[in-house]
């Protein structure tokens, strides 16, 4: 499956520690982020990442257009809900089109473990019948 990774800059340090608590799982798919992102989470994990542009120069919409495609099973983005910054990706715009394509997104910890776990016991198969 696909998974799509991206952080505010706030939380970029919490996605290392998440990729990297979860690298035995994360290794059996294949991953895409944004430039920075994905550089910082193939610097702690040694996974390949298939990365875009950083998101302040287009990467968010990089982003945004792959799940447009159908082309992610699933978003872990891990945001900053108390800070707006329009270098930041859009939030909105990227749950949106997550709502609209049926994508299963984690926006926190909690969920994104549970989606990853899921991930792991197969509960998102039903995404490679689409």
């Amino acid at each position: 499956m696909n998974i799509g990774i991206i952080a505010h800059n706030s939380k970029k340090s919490l996605i290392e520690d998440f990729c990297l608590a979860y690298k035995h799982i994360l290794s059996k798919h294949e991953i895409y982020a944004t430039g920075i992102t994905g550089r910082r989470v193939e610097d702690v994990t040694n996974l390949r990442v298939h990365k875009f542009l950083p998101g302040s120069v287009g990467g968010d919409k990089q982003f945004t257009e792959m799940l447009e495609r159908n082309g992610l099973d699933m978003v872990i983005f891990f945001y900053n809900p108390a800070m707006v910054d329009p270098k930041e990706p859009d939030i909105y715009t990227i749950s949106k089109c997550c709502d609209k394509y049926n994508i299963p997104i984690a926006t926190n910890i909690a969920t994104a473990e549970s989606l990853i776990l899921g991930l792991a016991h197969g509960d998102l198969e039903w995404r490679l019948q689409i």
